[in-house]
């Protein structure tokens, strides 16, 4: 049987208060998401929340939560703090990129995060109903729709879809014929797509309204999906 001397019994003692909080800030992030909480989270704090769930994945440390909790804790309701508008691609999951879970975020994801009426009408349940404070559009690298857009690709309703995302190819300064072999290009048309879905969607007259309140921030942002990282273009 081992044997602890006083020194040694007092670092395990001091060893497992300092595992406390730690445990205890583990378990209140896989707390669900409640009304409570939504209404105290303003816009920049909800930023925040998901810069630090991207930080965590990025360095390979995510929160490890049980879910079925979690499905228990929202069936009768949701209260999401943040929207994610993303590209269909399977290499950028919302919610594992930005490490939440079940009843954390919204997720609308389109080829090419581009935004139409549905999308919109969304994003309006999603913030005036729903109370979701931040909303994200979130582009990245190599993305097929963008290639294609660029290319000028034409396939049954995709073709509609492309012409949606063409003009932020058109206000770029761009000089020759646009190829998608061209990497810059198509980073620099990823970057822009962002960009105008951002505006596009700030003159939406209820999300603008909830801007000019505070009640509501809209960015952009780029995930690389070689290296996994988000870049925030704010």
């Amino acid at each position: 049987m081992q044997t602890f001397n006083r020194r040694q019994t007092l670092a395990l003692a001091g060893a497992a208060c300092l595992a406390l909080p730690a445990a205890t800030r583990a378990q209140d992030s896989c707390a669900i998401s409640t009304s409570a909480s939504q209404r105290a989270t303003t816009p920049e704090e909800a930023l925040k929340r998901l810069q630090q769930g991207h930080q965590r994945f990025a360095n390979g440390k995510p929160l490890h939560c049980d879910l079925r909790p979690q499905v228990r804790g929202t069936a009768s309701g949701q209260a999401p703090f943040a929207a994610i508008v993303g590209c269909i691609d399977s290499r950028v999951p919302p919610e594992l990129v930005f490490d939440q879970h079940i009843g954390d975020i919204f997720a609308a994801r389109v080829a090419g995060n581009i935004i139409n009426d549905d999308i919109l009408g969304s994003l309006e349940f999603a913030t005036r109903l729903a109370g979701a404070k931040l909303i994200v559009v979130l582009g990245h690298s190599e993305c097929g729709a963008v290639k294609g857009a660029i290319d000028g690709a034409q396939l049954g309703h995709l073709t509609g879809l492309l012409a949606r995302i063409k003009p932020s190819l058109q206000r770029l300064d761009y000089q020759g014929v646009p190829s998608s072999k061209d990497k810059a290009l198509v980073q620099r048309v990823a970057e822009r797509n962002a960009r105008d879905a951002v505006a596009q969607l700030q003159r939406a007259e209820v999300l603008r309204a909830l801007v000019e309140q505070g009640q509501l921030k809209i960015v952009a942002a780029m995930h690389d999906v070689a290296t996994g990282r988000i870049d925030w273009l704010v």
